[in-house]
């Protein structure tokens, strides 16, 4: 596993850590996690759509869940869907 910048650990320890507040969070996290990354792009277009007034961060964690990188590590801190 090769290390990730520090701003996108970070990404990744924001996301993670909304996670683990919030279970429904932690299992839609869960299942993104698990798709392929061209699906899991499509989802993610579809759900920008929907939220296009939302915050930047928001936008900001949309596009973080693109990297597969940062998925990656996403799921190794928690676990696979279930």
């Amino acid at each position: 596993m090769s290390p990730l910048s520090a701003e996108l650990e970070g990404y990744v320890s924001t996301i993670v850590a909304a996670a683990e507040r919030d279970d429904s969070i932690a299992r839609v996290l869960r299942e993104i996690c698990a798709l392929d990354g061209a699906v899991r792009g499509g989802a993610l277009d579809l759900v920008g759509g929907y939220l296009r007034g939302a915050g930047r961060d928001v936008m900001q964690c949309l596009d973080a869940l693109r990297r597969d990188e940062i998925v990656r590590r996403i799921a190794e801190r928690l676990g696979p869907p279930g």
